[in-house]
């Protein structure tokens, strides 16, 4: 990654600009947002539609401002860290990170908007537990809490938005009743989705300085855990909505691409939890979400979806190998 541009030049500063904020944003990340909305959309028991796009658009935008705005937080302490991150070397300032993270939130909730008061509302929570895990929260013991809050409620805003109709668009911030139901049907793959993420974001806690063996562990065994869940069939169905043989053996294998994808850095981590290993591990949870987020898609019953969703792995793999993803 290349360093302050200042001096370079116009034909090496724009590439070592849209470099440093690629770095800021960590756009190889990004794929593993879309599956949220969608796995939320497979759970509500619909398919998905307009609506199911506005939320995607809405928790990439809002998932940025999340990015720009921990490192506009942590800018103090990654000078003493990790003095190559874009803020600390000087290749954004400060006041940009923080001014993107407004205006990333700002078209998040915007186009949350778009597709009704109920979307906003969701839309509105997720933003809110963002900037309080990146400013306050993230530091204390909640804060692996209000993540995996987060995720889960990601997954909610695809959920809400796609069950959503032109009248409940219109109408108050109450969902409609097929919106509420949709909600009720999408919260165990809330829970599971935020399960997981609960534990990635325990073990990044001491990326930067390695820590005791316990922690991978325990994250190594919730995602055995939750592996063995995912290859249950869905306990609520929608109406006429069930997962057949062919989408729980899709499950069974998309449940096996997230244990080896998740597990395998963890357990050397656990070996040894060095700095450099803690990384790999939460990278390799990071990368996890995508065949989690197919595997929640296949259980509800939508197998295109899943499919869909477990396409974006090798793609965030190939990024990855450009930006860090953490």
């Amino acid at each position: 990654m290349s360093g302050p541009s200042g001096g370079a030049g116009n034909a090496a500063g724009a590439p070592s600009t849209r470099a440093a904020w690629a770095e800021l944003l960590r756009l190889p990340a990004l794929f593993t947002v879309p599956g949220d909305a969608l796995a939320g959309a497979a759970a509500a028991a619909t398919r998905p539609n307009s609506r199911t796009l506005l939320a995607i658009c809405s928790s990439l935008c809002l998932y940025e401002a999340g990015m720009a705005l921990n490192d506009w937080a942590d800018r103090h302490e990654d000078a003493a860290e990790r003095p190559h991150r874009p803020l600390p070397s000087g290749r954004i300032r400060p006041a940009a990170a923080l001014a993107a993270a407004g205006a990333f939130t700002g078209a998040g909730l915007s186009l949350a908007a778009c597709a009704g008061r109920p979307t906003l509302a969701v839309a509105t929570s997720l933003a809110a537990t963002v900037w309080a895990y990146d400013l306050g929260l993230k530091r204390t013991p909640a804060g692996p809490v209000a993540m995996a809050a987060a995720r889960g409620l990601d997954l909610l805003l695809g959920a809400t938005a796609s069950t959503s109709s032109r009248t409940s668009r219109n109408a108050g911030t109450i969902p409609a009743p097929r919106t509420a139901s949709g909600l009720r049907r999408a919260l165990p793959s809330a829970a599971l989705l935020g399960a997981h993420t609960l534990t990635v974001t325990t073990v990044s806690r001491r990326e930067t300085q390695g820590g005791a063996p316990l922690v991978p562990l325990t994250a190594l065994a919730t995602t055995t855990a939750l592996a063995r869940l995912l290859t249950r069939p869905s306990t609520r169905p929608g109406p006429g909505v069930s997962a057949s043989p062919s989408d729980l053996a899709l499950c069974t294998a998309l449940a096996a691409a997230y244990a080896t994808t998740a597990a395998r850095p963890y357990f050397h981590a656990a070996l040894n939890p060095s700095p450099p290993l803690t990384q790999r591990a939460v990278g390799g949870g990071i990368r996890a979400t995508i065949p989690l987020q197919a595997a929640l898609s296949a259980r509800s019953g939508a197998p295109v979806t899943a499919l869909l969703t477990a396409a974006l792995a090798p793609l965030a793999g190939r990024f990855a190998r450009k930006v860090s993803v953490t």
